[in-house]
């Protein structure tokens, strides 16, 4: 097994497609190709998590986030960064990053944290925009449900709730086929109408290329006509934060509490208290204040992330409950998916979870 077939089954729920644009995730450090013999699990890198792959004998490091996220001119070992990478070339250790890919994937670190606080009734608080594509096609009708079954076997036609979603239209399409051409139906050099279904179905961006495979192995025509057409529309299945419902009302200090224990929180900030009872929660794991105007528009009665700047707390004290529980604390369990998705398609690969505290922060 290599390394780079971890990280593929990473990217089948966290696919690089879905980073933001400042992000650096996927492959950091090594040779991606090579044998793999065991990983080790963390949420950054440092030279002593190198360490404890070379004491492991593990070969690979995943991380949440990316050891290189801003750009590194020179490798003297002038800083940690530069250290760590050195360090991990010399044992032959690759490095690999799952970071707000994983942050927006459905079923990611915001879903893990709801499933801790036991939250039901998930939804995305901020859906992406712009990654989905619209596949239009078209099949003779002896072949038109061959074809769109394939398309709904390689992800095509999910929209929200609901699956095998397609518009299919009726039509006629003409070619000529040329003298070196094998046509399946009419004949060289003579114009040719043939009955066709138009299939029009959606996808995301990130399975272009497994829905061309899958068209072109099972369309008949040696040279089929489609098109992937970009639209703007909400994918409502990946995105930031997350929103859900507490089966049972809290009371404002009972949930903060509630929280600060599910997290292992040090201490947990938070804007003033209004006696309101928390029963819809909204959340965001890592710097998540930019969601704020998101969870009040949800109707959250508190958002739960993990920093929030001084100035972000004014304002909002009569439409919701904001708490600050810490960055390192709000993504400690994405370990657990790592270990999660890697045991479930690799049950006999090693896997380890470091035993290095990465978390800079300290408290009093």
């Amino acid at each position: 097994m290599k390394v780079s077939d971890i990280a593929t089954c990473i990217e089948e729920i966290a696919p690089l497609s879905l980073q933001e644009d400042y992000d650096n995730a996927g492959w950091q450090v090594g040779d991606k190709y090579s044998e793999a013999t065991g990983a080790l699990l963390c949420i950054d890198v440092t030279e002593e998590v190198v360490d404890e792959a070379i004491s492991l004998g593990v070969n690979l490091i995943i991380s949440h986030h990316p050891l290189l996220f801003k750009g590194v001119k020179s490798l003297t070992g002038k800083n940690y960064v530069e250290r760590t990478v050195i360090k991990a070339i010399q044992h032959n250790i690759s490095i690999y990053a799952s970071h707000t890919n994983l942050d927006n994937a459905w079923s990611g670190v915001n879903f893990k944290m709801a499933e801790k606080l036991g939250l039901t009734n998930l939804s995305i608080l901020m859906p992406q925009g712009g990654k989905l594509l619209k596949l239009v096609t078209y099949v003779p009708v002896s072949h038109a449900d061959i074809v769109r079954n394939a398309l709904f076997t390689a992800g095509c036609g999910n929209i929200g709730d609901y699956d095998l979603c397609s518009y299919n239209s009726n039509g006629f399409g003409t070619f000529r086929a040329g003298l070196d051409s094998h046509p399946y139906c009419g004949t060289i050099g003579n114009l040719h109408q043939e009955e066709e279904t138009r299939i029009e179905t959606v996808l995301p961006e990130y399975l272009k290329e497994v829905a061309t495979q899958a068209l072109l192995k099972t369309h008949p025509y040696e040279e089929p006509a489609f098109d992937f057409i970009k639209i703007e529309n909400q994918w409502v299945k990946a995105g930031s934060g997350v929103v859900g419902e507490l089966l049972c009302p809290m009371d404002e200090m009972d949930f903060l509490q509630r929280t600060k224990t599910v997290f292992h929180a040090g201490c947990i900030k938070y804007s003033n208290l209004r006696n309101r009872r928390i029963r819809r929660v909204a959340l965001c794991g890592g710097a998540g204040a930019f969601l704020i105007s998101q969870a009040i528009a949800s109707d959250a009665d508190v958002f739960i992330t993990g920093e929030i700047k001084y100035h972000d707390y004014f304002g909002y004290d009569e439409h919701i409950l904001l708490a600050e529980v810490g960055h390192y604390e709000t993504e400690q369990y994405t370990k657990d998916i790592f270990c999660d998705i890697i045991t479930k398609k690799f049950p006999n690969f090693a896997v380890h979870y470091t035993k290095v505290e990465t978390n800079p922060i300290n408290y009093l």
